[in-house]
């Protein structure tokens, strides 16, 4: 936790991918790693918040903290390539929260990101 607490922007992402070689981290570490994604995906640093959505978070964030991280990329222009597990945990609350957010978009005469539609095309299908 101090070195991603008190390091740089660099050693800040080098924790958060240390997270995704803890294979079945034990309740301690889970815990403080949860803390330091929730940490990374409030920042507004693209590289920080795609370094957060690694394996880790895949299989630990729960799906409300899940889906707005994967929003995040999406609102950051994050490809959303960087995604880890997206193809396995996107749903349909997910695809909802795209389409409502591509209507936003739409309203305020602003581009739909492209990475939209691969949120939406679920909710269609």
């Amino acid at each position: 936790l101090a070195l991603y607490r008190r390091g740089d922007d660099a050693e800040r992402r080098g924790v958060l991918r240390g997270l995704d070689a803890i294979e079945a981290p034990p309740a301690p570490w889970r815990e403080a790693g949860l803390e330091l994604v929730a940490d990374a995906l409030r920042a507004n640093d693209t590289r920080l918040v795609a370094a957060a959505l690694g394996r880790f978070a895949a299989e630990h964030l729960d799906d409300h903290a899940w889906r707005h991280g994967v929003l995040k990329c999406v609102f950051l222009g994050i490809p959303l390539s960087v995604v880890s597990g997206l193809g396995a945990r996107a749903d349909d609350e997910l695809a909802a929260m795209a389409e409502r957010f591509a209507t936003e978009r739409r309203a305020a005469g602003r581009p739909v990101p492209d990475d939209l539609s691969l949120l939406r095309a679920r909710e269609r299908a």
